[in-house]
């Protein structure tokens, strides 16, 4: 199982918001640290965010991240609509 982790403040603050706002978010991310790679639509991104990956988290809600297998974790790096697209 992997384990969360944030490596900014921003980040970390648009997660927290999410998760206190929403109902159903935690069991999504149960299911994500089982299989990042795979739960909640999970997919890698192209262009200038390659390398990173995309999960659905509800209706208007996306989530960024990196996938460090060392040390299992998924390092989120941003949360919100998917104008966080634009602005990593």
């Amino acid at each position: 199982m992997y384990k969360l982790t944030t490596r900014s403040k921003k980040a970390e603050k648009q997660f927290i918001e999410v998760l206190n706002d929403r109902n159903n978010i935690k069991e999504k991310i149960d299911k994500l640290k089982l299989d990042p790679r795979r739960e909640l639509d999970a997919h890698k991104l192209k262009g200038k965010l390659e390398g990173k990956w995309s999960c659905w988290l509800g209706t208007d809600i996306r989530m960024v991240y990196e996938i460090d297998d060392v040390n299992k974790e998924v390092v989120i790096l941003a949360v919100g609509s998917h104008k966080i697209y634009l602005k990593l």
